[in-house]
């Protein structure tokens, strides 16, 4: 009998979220599912790690084809802690999300959607982060069920490249036109701090800009055309072209 494919699932807003339970439910056709999510929302963790307390592990359910497990810590330590003390066999294919909100652009460096994504791309696993642009706690993920699972078949059948992982950003639309493959688009945020109600703090907040809204080889454009924006992104973080504009630094001092 051969043997399903282990397909290791995360998120950063929690094990109960209704996009991870949306992805479970699409995904269970394509292997065997093991989720360690964290306890609650870790929405901007990035790819951060507890390093000041322990960090629990919490059974949840566990049927034929499907195991789940809350952590308290944050979404890499749930991926570094499925790897070594739940799953027994290297996951064919690590998937983060639905995240409830986009990680296109900038996004992504403060998401724990793609944090969780990373983790598994360093340990070798090709990964997946899935992303909605919307901030509902309760939405409807049908429109892009065919997508999800045709890129999650896509790279079990084909893997990635060594140390690349795919951010997926859809935006919420009726009907997805497609998919675009593209790379992220440049943007920042402002007036991201504004004063709470006790003085001397202040919360949240901010306005993004995507700085190049025309160019249309984006993740931006792609989700402003209604496409799912498939980017794929890669560990090793070094400026190649500055490699050689900068080689005037090694002159000996």
């Amino acid at each position: 009998m051969t043997e399903r494919p282990l397909i290791l699932i995360s998120n950063d807003d929690g094990a109960d979220a209704q996009g991870i339970r949306e992805l479970t439910r699409m995904l269970l056709p394509l292997g065997d599912l093991v989720v360690v999510a964290p306890d609650g929302p870790r929405s901007g963790a990035a790819c951060s790690m507890t390093v000041t307390s322990p960090v629990s592990l919490r059974l949840l359910e566990h049927t034929d084809g499907l195991t789940r497990y809350a952590c308290s810590g944050t979404p890499a330590d749930c991926v570094k802690l499925a790897l070594e003390h739940v799953v027994d066999r290297k996951p064919a294919l690590m998937v983060s999300g639905i995240n409830h909100g986009d990680n296109a652009s900038v996004n992504v460096h403060y998401s724990g959607t793609m944090g969780a994504a990373m983790e598994a791309c360093m340990k070798g696993i090709p990964a997946i982060g899935y992303s909605l642009r919307t901030r509902d706690k309760q939405c409807d993920f049908s429109p892009y069920a065919q997508a999800i699972v045709h890129i999650a078949r896509h790279v079990l059948e084909h893997g990635l490249p060594q140390d690349t992982c795919l951010n997926v950003n859809f935006p919420q639309v009726e009907r997805l036109q497609g998919l675009s493959v593209c790379r992220m688009a440049r943007g920042k945020w402002d007036t991201e701090w504004v004063p709470a109600d006790e003085p001397g703090q202040f919360k949240l907040t901010g306005h993004f800009t995507c700085l190049e809204p025309e160019a249309e080889d984006t993740d931006w454009w792609a989700m402003d055309h209604a496409l799912g924006a498939v980017v794929p992104l890669q560990i090793d973080m070094t400026d190649n072209t500055a490699l050689g504009t900068l080689k005037t630094i090694e002159t000996a001092l």
